[in-house]
């Protein structure tokens, strides 16, 4: 009698989740397919941040911003992965948001849902940010030309490490960039050295003129996606003069950029490949970089973005010796 009881109230259950889905017009072998799979990833990942790493951050986050800004900005910081989740993404958003209140410099708005691509929403932005986004892929093609609109505009889009590694099915959209994602012989456990391109650029200030030493994953890009020095201002690149750097390639580029600028028509860009480690954003040179970067792109910070072949010859500052 007990089994029997057991046996219809299970085929109650059934048949009333049955009924539930077909009244919200859902089959029930496709009810897991509604569920948007990034959300499920995220909360699996993404682990809320203990109060010292926030203080860390917050302190590591600069006093206030290189420029004044011009107006009141807003940005709009977006990371959401279709491909390999950083867990550092939590870090970059709490910098983020720190650099809002601190420096007064922008508003931020975080979003990882691609209806946020209209030209409605993005005409309250100034600035677009690419935090650590992997393969991300517009859901129709309005929103791929809301991107590009916005650029065209005149308004900013800045990335952080893996913004490099997007649009597969959008060209014109990956292109923004400068480079595509195509590996990290520089794993995130190796310390590694780092050239100023371009020593005494404003959005180098961070870095006193210094080539440094800095632990972090740094990607190499695929050589038909990369724009070069004829199209980009080179910032920061790994020093291949340290041999430790140069031998993690057989045969490959003997250059590999790691910061840039550039402008897009009257848009204008900043990318930079740091930002895999969550230490990445508890430094106070990584951030203050981060913060010129986006107010350069934003449109308040100055700074030269003449592509580096065609601007005068300039001695990069080395890495000292480990």
């Amino acid at each position: 009698m007990i089994k029997l009881s057991r046996v219809l109230l299970a085929s109650t259950i059934c048949l009333a989740s049955t009924l539930c889905s077909l009244t919200w017009g859902i089959d029930p072998a496709d009810a897991q397919d509604t569920v948007d799979p990034w959300q499920k990833k995220k909360q699996e990942i993404f682990k809320p941040l203990s109060d010292a790493a926030q203080q860390t951050i917050g302190r590591a986050v600069p006093a206030t911003p290189t420029a004044k800004p011009r107006a009141t900005r807003k940005i709009l910081v977006f990371y959401r992965c279709e491909g390999f989740v950083h867990g550092s993404i939590p870090y970059a958003n709490q910098a983020i948001k720190a650099m809002a209140e601190k420096t007064g410099a922008f508003q931020a708005d975080f979003a990882d849902t691609y209806d946020v691509f209209t030209n409605e929403n993005l005409a309250n932005y100034d600035l677009v940010l690419l935090n650590n986004t992997t393969g991300m892929q517009f859901q129709e093609p309005s929103q791929q030309n809301a991107l590009l609109d916005f650029i065209a505009d005149g308004n900013g889009l800045a990335g952080i490490h893996a913004a490099s590694d997007n649009f597969g099915d959008f060209p014109r959209c990956r292109a923004l960039i400068g480079g595509q994602f195509s590996g990290h012989p520089w794993g995130a456990g190796g310390t590694w050295a780092f050239k100023l391109d371009d020593p005494e650029h404003v959005l180098n200030d961070a870095f006193d003129g210094q080539g440094f030493w800095h632990s972090d994953e740094i990607y190499q890009y695929q050589p038909e996606s990369y724009q070069g020095p004829e199209v980009l201002r080179l910032l920061v690149s790994l020093d291949m003069n340290q041999e430790e750097v140069s031998k993690r390639i057989d045969d490959g580029p003997r250059e590999v950029p790691v910061s840039w600028i550039r402008q897009a028509g009257d848009g204008r860009i900043f990318y930079t490949n740091f930002g895999h480690r969550n230490e990445t954003f508890q430094n106070p040179a990584m951030l203050r970089h981060m913060l010129d970067g986006i107010q350069y792109a934003i449109g308040d910070l100055d700074a030269d973005a003449t592509p580096t072949a065609k601007a005068d010859e300039i001695q990069p500052a080395l890495a000292p010796a480990k």
